[in-house]
């Protein structure tokens, strides 16, 4: 009869720990829902916070606003005050309309009107481009492109049907690079724009420059590109597969037949 009570006494006991255990872990569970939902201070853009603009003046012009979300929205990282400790840190970089002010994105050093926050390991590269090839204004610092590159076909050798290839003036177009990220754009070219043969320069079209973030086996490809090549941009979407040793030329597209085209030529 006391080892039936003991045995009772024990299951009620372990059966009210268990309860408590449950009505703390479902307490706790409300507590974080119920803190995930508060709402914490951010500062959002207004309006575009130029490059070199220090916390200071972003907020005593207004272009930036303080306002509320809930806690689990906020980004890691948010500036969450703006302080005599902190308010005359720099924008590194243009903080566009409608983002979160991210901590990472001011500090000390100056930076230029144009200064651009290159990612770490890669290096900023400007591609001078026509409005058409950079697709006219859709693409934007942020965007992902992939860059084209049209050239001539050569051989090389001295014998006649070598010779004779070189006179056709056969152009292909070959993906020099399949994505790079542009981080800024502009329209005052670095360097003066190659003349192209038989336009005077103010026939030829508006150029913009695309700076591309690229790595440096990509930087090679791509200065050779710019000094060698007709460029040209794609701008990607978010499921496309570009194939980064595609190629066509014009004996493809117009499905020349090269032997019947070299008879001509050296006829």
């Amino acid at each position: 009869m006391n080892r039936r009570f003991v045995a009772v006494l024990v299951a009620i006991l372990l059966a009210i720990a268990g309860s408590v255990l449950v009505i703390n872990y479902v307490r706790g569970a409300d507590d974080r829902a119920i803190a995930a939902q508060q709402p914490v201070k951010v500062y959002v853009a207004e309006k575009l916070v130029p490059a070199g603009t220090t916390l200071k003046d972003a907020q005593r012009t207004a272009l930036i606003v303080e306002t509320r979300v809930a806690a689990d929205a906020r980004p890691a990282g948010a500036l969450e005050d703006i302080t005599p400790d902190n308010n005359s840190l720099l924008a590194l970089s243009d903080v566009q309309p409608g983002e979160f002010l991210m901590a990472a994105r001011f500090g000390t050093r100056p930076v230029g009107e144009k200064a651009i926050e290159v990612p770490a390991g890669m290096l900023a590269m400007s591609v001078q481009l026509s409005d058409p090839a950079r697709i006219g204004k859709f693409v934007t610092p942020g965007s992902d492109i992939a860059i084209y590159a049209t050239h001539g076909m050569k051989l090389i050798g001295d014998d006649d049907a070598t010779k004779a290839f070189n006179e056709l003036s056969l152009k292909g177009t070959t993906v020099l690079l399949d994505k790079v990220q542009v981080i800024a754009m502009g329209d005052t070219p670095l360097a003066a724009p190659k003349k192209a043969e038989g336009k005077d320069a103010a026939e030829q079209a508006p150029s913009f420059l695309v700076t591309v973030a690229v790595t440096p086996d990509q930087s090679i490809r791509l200065a050779h590109g710019i000094n060698e090549y007709t460029l040209y941009a794609g701008l990607r979407g978010s499921d496309v597969k570009v194939n980064p040793n595609g190629h066509t030329d014009d004996m493809q597209i117009f499905d020349y037949d090269l032997s019947a085209l070299l008879k001509q030529v050296q006829k």
